[in-house]
């Protein structure tokens, strides 16, 4: 009887071992220079990561902790500390006035923009592929996702 790969009892094969360990190789040397990135701005990477997201739309703190897969109250806290910074707001949802939005100012659009443009990391090792090789890994990370 042959067991196969998707069966969760199976043992991995030793490409797939291969794989799981570059991505995770791959993911923790993103984390530890987003963390670099963002110390440079004094920020903590949760901070970072925050500001980032809501430097593409404004979202209501329920939305950001979905996103970031994190608790709603470590979201306030989050956010708390970035409006003490004058790096976000709070205000109205115009479509619900009962929500509340937190959204970058203008200043911190900036530090989003110059946390951005200061993540090496991921652009030196992309830039060593093609831009063909680029959109076939984006595919099949899509795909790995569900989001193809």
């Amino acid at each position: 009887m042959t067991q196969h790969s998707h069966d969760p009892a199976a043992p991995a094969d030793a490409l797939t071992v291969e794989v799981v360990e570059l991505i995770g190789t791959v993911v923790a040397r993103y984390h530890e220079e987003y963390e670099h990135a963002a110390a440079r701005h004094a920020l903590t990477g949760a901070q970072a990561r925050v500001l980032a997201l809501l430097s593409r739309e404004p979202m209501p703190m329920r939305r950001i902790a979905q996103q970031l897969k994190c608790e709603p109250s470590n979201v306030t806290g989050i956010v708390d500390r970035l409006e003490a910074r004058g790096l976000v707001e709070r205000r109205p949802d115009p479509d619900d006035r009962r929500v509340k939005l937190a959204a970058v100012t203008d200043e911190g659009m900036g530090t989003a923009g110059r946390l951005r443009a200061s993540l090496n990391f991921a652009r030196e090792p992309l830039a060593a592929l093609s831009a063909e090789d680029r959109g076939v890994l984006r595919d099949l990370l899509r795909r790995m996702l569900g989001t193809a």
